[in-house]
């Protein structure tokens, strides 16, 4: 909160509060109005005073950081006594406004002495002192949870930056291998690749900088990844995706599934009319529903190994959590994955 504005709230508080307060206890009746304006006004001023000596003064000089217990308890003491001073010297100027119904005023201002009077407004002033320790330190742990917050959330926007740069070039490299097989064979279809790669390409710089993405646009995106693998296999390909439900309006977070799809095409077989890959979406009620089957490549063996799975596990944690169930089935002959997902 602005510096202003907090010094209008502090302020507005402490004028409604003296204001509610002389307002109720003049509607009896039984307390003259100028009475209360001392008591509450005056006396009101000297303890806001200490209540902010203890909250802008002391807390801040001797506890947050320093926790130099032993001078603020001493500067609390000296405090309280120097408010029960001039208590007492308010108290004594205007005991006849205090006391309207004091006759002998000789006599009663010798009653008037610092020690009992101190002792009789102590509780008052150290109830003031303890307001402002409980404010100071609720704002104080407020502040901090904010502050955490941010740092935790930038910490998080960092990581997700981090993990969604690593699907990029993972995506890139491996387009560019497919289409750098085409040119080494002189395929015909290596301009419609490089045309499909720049859609695909598009789509990724310019459409997925939201945190989500409508639905429809994904899809659209995944299927024109797997024309692309079409082409690198020709008539050789063979892949089946199906779509069920009504996909409007829905809102995923963008390159969710993809990861997926690219393991398939690189640790599977996809030119077995026999066993195709198989990729089934389903939406209904808010609830995604990705499989995705294919028979495994027994000769393919990655040394380097792939970021697909545990970049989309992490990102899934971070960003679905508690509103996913991921499933993998790695046999001898067959990966299958099955993915359920609040959107």
């Amino acid at each position: 909160m602005k510096k202003g504005w907090k010094i209008f709230w502090h302020a507005l508080v402490w004028i409604s509060c003296t204001a509610g307060l002389v307002f109720l206890a003049h509607s009896s009746d039984l307390i003259p109005l100028k009475t209360l304006l001392v008591a509450f006004g005056v006396f009101g001023v000297v303890n806001i005073a200490l209540f902010y000596i203890n909250y802008l003064i002391l807390i801040p000089r001797f506890l947050n950081n320093n926790k130099r217990y032993a001078l603020y308890f001493t500067g609390v003491a000296v405090s309280l006594i120097g408010i029960g001073l001039i208590k007492y010297c308010v108290a004594a100027q205007f005991w006849t406004i205090l006391h309207p119904h004091i006759k002998n005023m000789k006599s009663d201002k010798e009653v008037l002495v610092f020690l009992p009077y101190f002792f009789k407004t102590f509780f008052t002033s150290i109830l003031f002192v303890i307001f402002s320790l409980l404010l100071k330190f609720t704002a104080d742990w407020f502040t901090n949870e904010r502050v955490q917050r941010d740092l935790e959330n930038q910490r998080l926007t960092a990581e997700l930056a981090f993990l969604k740069s690593q699907i990029n070039p993972h995506f890139l490299f491996n387009s560019l291998n497919s289409i750098y097989s085409l040119a080494y064979q002189k395929s015909e279809t290596t301009p419609d690749a490089i045309l499909k790669l720049s859609e695909i390409m598009r789509y990724m710089l310019y459409e997925c900088n939201d945190n989500k993405v409508d639905l429809e646009k994904e899809i659209t995106y995944m299927q024109n990844y797997i024309d692309l693998q079409k082409i690198r296999f020709g008539k050789n390909a063979f892949i089946d995706l199906e779509v069920n439900g009504v996909v409007t309006n829905q809102r995923i977070v963008p390159l969710l599934l993809i990861p997926f799809i690219e393991n398939a095409f690189k640790h599977g077989v996809a030119n077995n009319p026999e066993h195709p890959i198989k990729l089934l979406i389903n939406v209904a009620d808010g609830h995604l529903s990705f499989y995705m089957e294919n028979k495994k490549h027994l000769n393919n063996r990655d040394s380097i190994g792939g970021i697909g799975l545990s970049n989309v596990r992490r990102r899934l944690d971070l960003l679905y959590p508690d509103k996913y169930n991921l499933e993998i089935h790695d046999d001898a002959d067959t990966y299958t994955c099955e993915l359920s997902l609040i959107l």
